[in-house]
């Protein structure tokens, strides 16, 4: 037993298994795997850990960063050795992992769970903006500025309110229309909608990627006179003088620029650099692995799961909770020399937020079809699906997904569903 001990010293280490990265699949995967594997180590170097889910309710007031975050020691199994690190590089020819501090960590078998990294500097002015009090500008998916969101609606006073998708992968493809159900929601309860107007600007062809739920979003947008824009993309703030600008992705050298007294950015996200820089990654950076195993499709040693991954799915929590159950399955049976069996088939689940009393429960497979859980159109706006949002959802990420009990919903969908699914 190792009591979850903290290790920080520049030495050499080697364990049968070594998970890099702590937060939602690592963390899962640790609690796993720790089941049938006692030598194993986690390479992870933050002190806290979040529930990002939560990051939306934030922004619109209905929970507090306190309630979204705990130790990372409370969520690493406390017979897992932690080395509270950085992975520097990967050797998978050598099956080593070097850490910032020096440290060399020698492994018989991996997963990789380094999730995303935010690319601000690809938005012209977007830090000093963020970092700027006054600015109005904000964003939910950052623990560091998450609670601005919710400072600059409460002072909101009417113009220009602008919500960004850019055009790269990023977590959670429903976040960036979610505050903006919110924020609308927020204003007109405050008598204020009227002296707003509310713009969605988006890289993407469509304001969501699976039809059904895309021709219920575009009704409810239309409906509360919120302007949508496709195949627009910021790439300048200019915060001295509230303007955004945006490139027209299927016009050349098209420009836009707008005044605004709130402007929710999302911004561009791509995988680490240590995993861009690997031999570990495909052409565009990201792990690769097999889309349905989720095997390197290189080195066999090797797996991976979360947003680092390649795999075409959206990078949601619910896609990690799913394919964590293969890894542990598929790396079992690869560490006692077996065939691999089970496949992820891609199931994700958006939980979109239209307002601070429904939400739409969109849940998807590869083929961008619906895999819904429950024997009701989850299509509609429901209270239900808000309440599970606030409330299951998080209950169900700290006591069973990060205590390695949550596969995903896959089992509850059969027993809804009578067992046809």
């Amino acid at each position: 037993m190792f009591s979850n001990c903290v290790i920080t010293r520049n030495i050499q280490h080697s364990c049968k298994l070594l998970i890099v990265g702590g937060g939602s699949g690592g963390c899962t995967m640790a609690a796993k795997l720790s089941k049938y594997e006692r030598d194993l180590i986690i390479l992870e170097p933050n002190d806290t850990h979040y529930y990002q889910p939560m990051f939306t309710l934030i922004g619109g007031g209905m929970k507090t960063i306190s309630q979204s975050r705990s130790s990372t020691k409370s969520v690493i199994p406390k017979n897992v050795k932690w080395i509270q690190d950085k992975v520097k590089s990967f050797n998978p020819k050598v099956n080593i992992v070097t850490t910032s501090n020096g440290d060399i960590i020698n492994y018989d078998y991996m997963v990789v769970s380094i999730g995303l990294q935010f690319n601000y500097n690809q938005i012209i002015g977007l830090r000093e903006a963020l970092d700027k009090k006054d600015s109005g500008v904000c964003t939910n998916y950052s623990s560091q500025y998450v609670e601005k969101t919710y400072q600059i609606l409460q002072n909101f006073n009417g113009g220009n309110a602008i919500f960004t998708f850019p055009n790269t992968p990023i977590k959670c493809a429903g976040a960036p229309q979610k505050i903006m159900y919110i924020t609308e929601d927020y204003l007109r309860r405050k008598g204020k909608r009227n002296k707003a107007n509310i713009i969605y600007k988006t890289s993407t062809p469509a304001i969501f990627g699976v039809k059904k739920y895309a021709q219920k979003l575009q009704q409810i947008c239309n409906a509360r006179n919120i302007s949508v824009g496709t195949r627009q993309n910021l790439i300048k703030i200019d915060s001295t003088q509230n303007k955004a600008t945006f490139e027209f992705l299927d016009i050349p050298n098209k420009t836009e620029s707008l005044e605004y007294s709130m402007l929710h950015v999302t911004p561009p996200m791509g995988p680490p650099d240590v995993l861009i820089k690997s031999s570990l990654s495909n052409s565009a950076g990201y792990l690769d692995v097999d889309p349905y195993t989720l095997r390197h499709n290189v080195y066999g040693n090797i797996f991976g799961i979360g947003d680092c991954t390649s795999c075409p799915t959206s990078k949601t929590g619910a896609a990690v909770a799913a394919q964590s159950i293969v890894v542990l399955k598929n790396m079992i049976n690869v560490m006692n020399g077996k065939n691999i069996k089970d496949k992820y088939d891609g199931y994700t689940s958006c939980p979109l937020v239209t307002g601070y009393s429904k939400c739409i429960l969109a849940e998807f497979d590869y083929n961008l079809k619906p895999l819904e859980t429950f024997p009701i159109n989850q299509g509609n706006e429901l209270r239900s699906m808000l309440l599970m949002k606030k409330h299951v959802l998080p209950f169900i990420y700290w006591n069973i997904m990060l205590k390695g009990y949550w596969n995903g919903p896959k089992t509850i969908r059969k027993i809804m569903h009578f067992g046809l699914d």
